[in-house]
């Protein structure tokens, strides 16, 4: 199996603090700038995987930053540089404490729901007589909290604003963002036969501004179905042919695993591990219609810290 970065502890020039996320290792640089590691952690149902993928991260960070670039001018974003494949540098912000559900389908976790009965999400009351990854009549925002540790929780838009979490005026604007960023991400994937399912958004405040903050459209983010056959597979009750981390959720769902007390995690081998890499790459070049270029295997660790100190000493 090819190397794999799993854990980072740089030293690196005006750091104050450092965050380990589930996938991304977030570093605060002085008071203007972050630098945010993608690493080849993947996580599912909260849970931080005992293996990391290889290339995932740099998946991650180049499909964000081409899709930050191609939504600038709906909203502006925090990516100010990427000095390494796997690092993204921007803006520090204070981020809001919801992540922004965009679903232009009924599938996952929401499918799993109206299955079981619900006809409200969040909030948003949804039709009788839907199928399983039917699309829906208009996209819909079904929020949840940003929990620090644990498990994000569904939530309305009302909720957030009587709590307090966000501001009506912030939460609007975000509303507003959102469905016009997914509908970008839906005509971008459309041009290279894909559907834009569902994916998430997260925001922050810069200067008193909305913006755009973390990654987008991506594989961990995002989940995306091939356009072709899609009717077919639909009609027929069949499962559809999907690009997105749900695979993963499935496999772990098959091997009785789904985030829960005394629930093992099934035994991640290395051929599994390439499996879900090439799954990614396989993502990654059908969403951008690019050739993906896997970076140099060397010291992942010393080459990004390497690369994040040239930058800071660049731009000081």
């Amino acid at each position: 199996m090819a190397i794999t970065l799993t854990h980072t502890d740089f030293n690196l020039p005006g750091q104050r603090s450092v965050y380990h996320g589930k996938v991304r290792d977030v570093y605060t640089l002085g008071d203007r700038y972050l630098a945010m590691v993608a690493t080849d952690r993947i996580s599912a149902f909260d849970v931080i995987l005992p293996k990391g993928i290889p290339f995932k991260g740099q998946v991650l960070n180049q499909i964000a930053a081409q899709f930050l670039d191609a939504t600038a001018d709906i909203v502006p974003n925090w990516k100010v540089a990427v000095p390494d494949p796997m690092v993204t540098i921007g803006l520090l912000c204070e981020p809001f404490k919801v992540e922004m559900i965009v679903r232009g389908y009924l599938a996952g976790s929401a499918w799993r729901e109206y299955e079981a009965g619900a006809r409200e999400i969040c909030g948003v009351k949804l039709p009788e007589g839907l199928r399983e990854n039917e699309k829906l009549p208009s996209p819909i925002i079904t929020p949840t909290t940003k929990a620090d540790e644990g498990h994000d929780e569904n939530i309305s838009r009302e909720e957030i604003i009587a709590r307090g979490i966000v501001a009506r005026e912030d939460y609007e604007k975000m509303e507003q963002y959102a469905l016009a960023i997914f509908e970008r991400g839906t005509e971008m994937a459309a041009r290279q036969g894909l559907i834009l399912v569902d994916t998430k958004y997260e925001f922050g405040k810069h200067n008193g501004e909305v913006i755009l903050i973390d990654e987008i459209h991506t594989p961990d983010s995002s989940r995306y179905f091939y356009a072709e056959g899609y009717e077919e597979r639909l009609a027929k009750g069949e499962p559809q042919k999907q690009l997105s981390k749900e695979f993963v959720r499935q496999w772990l769902i098959n091997n009785g695993f789904m985030g829960k007390e005394g629930q093992q995690v099934p035994e991640m081998t290395d051929a599994y591990c390439d499996e879900v890499s090439e799954r990614y790459i396989e993502l990654y070049e059908h969403i951008t219609g690019e050739k993906f270029m896997k970076a140099a295997e060397e010291d992942l660790s010393a080459r990004i810290e390497r690369n994040i100190t040239s930058w800071i000493e660049n731009n000081k």
